[in-house]
């Protein structure tokens, strides 16, 4: 069975917060998501980050500073995010962004976690 186009999330506006931090994206019926750049870049859906099952899963550490550089539209259904740590492969559409933002408290704390138990950091490296 397919969704239809009207139970599907689509997008009202798309904005990149002048700091290039922040991507909010509204949605028809009224949902807005403030996602941070650090947020989007760790859970990007890129093979690189997600790995093609869930053994090849990448925990992505040392993004607390990063930032979107340009939100590239891909047909009617996606974009894509390049960042400044040059990270531009993931292809996140409207349903991506949607789960993103109604889940975010427990995907940002399972990202935390799994950080923690890595002996990871959300800080970059020191540089010598």
């Amino acid at each position: 069975m397919t969704e239809s186009r009207e139970s599907r999330p689509w997008p009202t506006e798309l904005r990149l917060s002048k700091d290039k931090k922040t991507l909010t994206v509204a949605f028809e019926g009224g949902e807005r998501f403030a996602l941070p750049a650090e947020y989007l870049r760790v859970k990007s859906p890129s093979a690189e980050v997600q790995g093609h099952s869930p053994d090849e899963r990448k925990t992505v550490p040392g993004k607390r500073n990063v930032m979107i550089l340009e939100v590239q539209p891909v047909g009617n259904y996606a974009i894509r995010l390049v960042f400044d740590d040059m990270h531009s492969t993931g292809i996140y559409s409207w349903d991506y962004f949607a789960e993103l933002g109604r889940n975010r408290a427990r995907r940002w704390q399972d990202y935390v976690d799994e950080l923690a138990s890595k002996g990871l950091s959300r800080d970059p490296p020191q540089r010598k």
